[in-house]
């Protein structure tokens, strides 16, 4: 059978799969901690807005400490996932440029069907929620999400020899994710109301089947795995010498210009990824709360539109590649970010809500840009390396942004509710400092052709 280099489509089901079962397991949660803090069946109905305003109401309070607990439960599931799937994206992915990529695309797969399988018999037979923990934590260690986008993006990499084209193959890759996962949260409440938590589990679980399938059988490797790891099988010792090894040698062979501008760049796609997780997360409870009130219909309209972003920052990546340089382009996007989190801040009616994504659609073009660069800066067999340290630095970044911003909300949603949208505006000033550093001491795009071809010189030296 003839194999393919298309990985677009594993990421395209993956990521349905994923963004379709992540809200409902959150409303299964709610769902079934209000069901065993109460000894009453929870009770829906898409067409009204659950939104008591009146502060001395037993449901009003009863709504209150119902999502409190659901927000701390959900958060120790983040963490008990987290710490594995941080420590295996960085093995698994780092490896690749050795052991080849289609493990960090199967991995993670696996994990996923795992989990939607365990959803499934939870919700059909209605066990313990406590299960979830054990649940996380094994998806963790297959390497969740993280370990899924750093190795399709160095999948990505490996294809690309353009860097103009490199630039747009990978800004395809957040269009995606974008889309699709805008598209499956909007679709996730039909799903639910059709066919109810369980048969959606199902749904996910042959989802996750038909990508495994994909990968294993029909999708080509772009990295050859050598006659050594087919003869002598690695030991676990072996294995994590040679990853510390890749990512010690990326910042050991590099040049000091190149080692300075690595690190400079990871520092700006982490404060930027802080600020954009932590800041959009909270659109959802914003717009649950009084004045706006939206019910479930309104919040799936409301992830539809931010899908749109997705797209319109992919054709601002796509046409200002041509005409500008890569750093340029994140700085329109940051600035695009900052205007749409002031506008979130003082949205106080539905129209001006939605009018929200206006300002704020090329937010996410600095994302792909960013790893762009980075993957633009590294040598060929570097790129696994480089994109597990991306793909760590996202897990670490959005758990600790996820925490953060919840918890501020929470102390300040009292005496103004859209606090966290100004901070989150205002802690883009970091990324844009450390941008305006590099242009002035003109460490810019043009330097990263320089960088390869003298450090090709030096790993030959060192070779000789």
């Amino acid at each position: 059978m003839r194999k393919v280099l298309c990985v677009e489509p594993v990421i395209f089901i993956y990521t349905f799969a994923s963004s379709l079962t992540s809200p409902l397991a959150q409303q299964f949660i709610y769902r079934r901690l209000w069901e065993d803090e109460y000894n009453a069946t929870f009770v829906s109905d898409s067409n009204a807005s659950y939104c008591e305003q009146n502060k001395s109401s037993p449901t009003y309070i009863k709504q209150k400490e119902v999502q409190e607990k659901t927000s701390v439960f959900n958060m120790q599931l983040d963490l008990t996932a987290a710490v594995p799937s941080l420590i295996v994206a960085f093995v698994i992915v780092a490896n690749g440029d050795r052991q080849g990529r289609k493990r960090s695309l199967v991995l993670p797969s696996m994990g996923a069907l795992i989990a939607d399988i365990c959803l499934t018999v939870i919700s059909y037979f209605s066990l313990s929620l406590s299960i979830l923990f054990a649940v996380a934590f094994i998806t963790g260690l297959f390497g969740s999400m993280a370990t899924f986008l750093g190795g399709g993006f160095a999948f990505i990499a490996d294809l690309c020899h353009d860097e103009k084209q490199k630039t747009t193959r990978i800004a395809v890759v957040d269009l995606i994710f974008g889309v699709v996962s805008g598209l499956a949260g909007l679709s996730s409440g039909y799903f639910l109301r059709g066919i109810g938590f369980t048969w959606t589990f199902v749904t996910a679980s042959l989802l996750h089947v038909v990508n495994i399938i994909y990968i294993i059988f029909l999708l080509e490797d772009t990295v050859g795995v050598s006659e050594f790891h087919h003869q002598a099988p690695v030991s676990c010792k072996e294995l994590l010498r040679e990853t510390f090894s890749g990512v010690y040698m990326l910042f050991k062979i590099a040049p000091y210009k190149k080692r300075i501008l690595i690190i400079v760049l990871l520092f700006t796609f982490m404060t930027y990824l802080f600020t954009m997780v932590g800041g959009s997360s909270l659109f959802t409870l914003y717009e649950l709360d009084e004045p706006l009130c939206w019910n479930e219909v309104y919040i799936g309209y409301g992830a539809a539109a931010f899908t749109s972003v997705s797209l319109t920052s992919f054709l601002g990546v796509y046409l200002f590649s041509k005409c500008l340089k890569d750093i340029y382009i994140v700085f329109i996007g940051i600035f695009s970010y900052i205007g749409g989190m002031v506008m979130a801040a003082f949205a106080k009616t539905t129209l001006l809500m939605f009018l929200v994504r206006v300002p704020s659609l090329l937010c996410f073009m600095p994302i792909p840009v960013l790893r762009s660069m980075l993957s633009k800066v590294v040598l060929t067999g570097e790129q696994g390396a480089v994109f597990a340290c991306i793909a760590c630095l996202e897990v670490v970044t959005g758990t600790i942004s996820l925490s953060v911003f919840n918890i501020l909300y929470a102390a300040t949603v009292a005496w103004f509710s859209g606090f966290s949208f100004l901070l989150s505006a205002g802690l883009c000033l970091i990324p844009l400092a450390v941008l305006c550093w590099l242009l002035c001491t003109s460490w810019n795009g043009e330097d990263l052709a320089l960088l390869v071809p003298e450090e090709v010189s030096s790993i030959e030296s060192v070779d000789s």
